[in-house]
């Protein structure tokens, strides 16, 4: 068996075809949906990053803003930045991205960032709502892989699947995404003994490790299907993933490719978003305009 590849970048490029007619709908009603990305710092791979998500912008028809700060700016520089974009209506999404320098307390910068603008859903507001199924804004990564699952086919209901990686970014919130679509989920992390007999049941196994190399052929299931969300720099200069691919393709039934798999929809997902925020921002605009209107008065005279 050779796995069939979940092709990341053509979904992706089908899904942004689409956002270009939500932008197009969304300008005629008078709303030009617009993202801000914060930068702080010379981090090369982050300028990777930001340069990809403001690309996405620009091909999707979504004005983007971009704050970058040198690695010395004061925490209370930042959080002034966040609270001036929260009050202004062109910025519908707000993007800090990481890591942060040091002396910046990350969970407070992202604590500052409106829970209406919050498109990366790091905030705890959206990660709360994770749990009851109620958030506004899915993180990016996660939401990116449910939808390669299902624009693929996979239902999920009833499979065991098994997370690799706890992160609050990837791992966790996938964790509560698949809990909702009533997969058996299980997580395994760092101090997770004898990682292979986890591994070994996964009907659908994710992968989020941030190591190279850590998923072996042995330790995939014959026909699973199998999702790389890792991204490593090799000293070669290859990027490459947390799971061996030429090996495990071999196994598994679909397979994602590192790069082109995830890492293309964790950007249209931010589109997504923003695209959502913008769309309630309008929705919510309605509402108050309706609100606001008062019935003529009948002449009495």
């Amino acid at each position: 068996m050779t796995a069939q590849l979940i092709d990341g970048k053509a979904i992706s490029k089908r899904l942004r075809v689409g956002f270009r007619t939500r932008v197009e709908k969304l300008i005629e009603q008078g709303v030009s949906p617009g993202l801000a990305v914060i930068i702080v710092g010379d981090n090369s791979a982050s300028r990777v990053y930001v340069g990809n998500k403001i690309k996405a912008c620009e091909e999707c028809g979504v004005v983007s803003f971009h704050h970058a700060f040198p690695a010395e700016t004061s925490e209370a520089d930042i959080l002034a930045d966040i609270r001036n974009l929260n009050s202004d209506h062109k910025v519908h999404g707000i993007l800090v991205q990481l890591p942060l320098p040091s002396h910046i307390d990350v969970r407070r910068i992202l604590e500052a960032i409106s829970v209406d603008k919050d498109v990366d859903g790091f905030h705890l507001y959206n990660v709360g709502g994770l749990v009851v199924g109620n958030t506004i804004f899915p993180p990016c990564t996660p939401y990116g892989v449910q939808l390669l699952l299902e624009t693929t086919g996979i239902d999920v209901a009833g499979q065991n699947v098994v997370v690799v990686g706890a992160s609050n970014i990837v791992g966790k919130p996938m964790a509560l995404m698949l809990l909702q679509k009533e997969a058996t989920v299980t997580v395994c992390h760092a101090k997770t003994r004898n990682l292979a007999q986890h591994t070994i049941i996964a009907d659908i196994l994710i992968v989020a490790a941030g190591k190279p190399g850590l998923i072996v052929p042995q330790m995939v299931k014959e026909g699973a299907i199998v999702i790389d969300v890792g991204i490593n720099r090799l000293p070669d200069g290859r990027i490459v993933g947390d799971v061996d691919f030429e090996g495990v393709k071999e196994k598994a039934s679909w397979i994602t490719p590192v790069p082109g798999g995830v890492g293309p929809m964790t950007v249209t997902m931010l589109i997504e978003n923003t695209l959502r925020s913008a769309e309630r921002a309008l929705h919510l605009r309605k509402e108050n305009d309706y609100q606001d209107w008062e019935a003529p008065q009948l002449k009495t005279e």
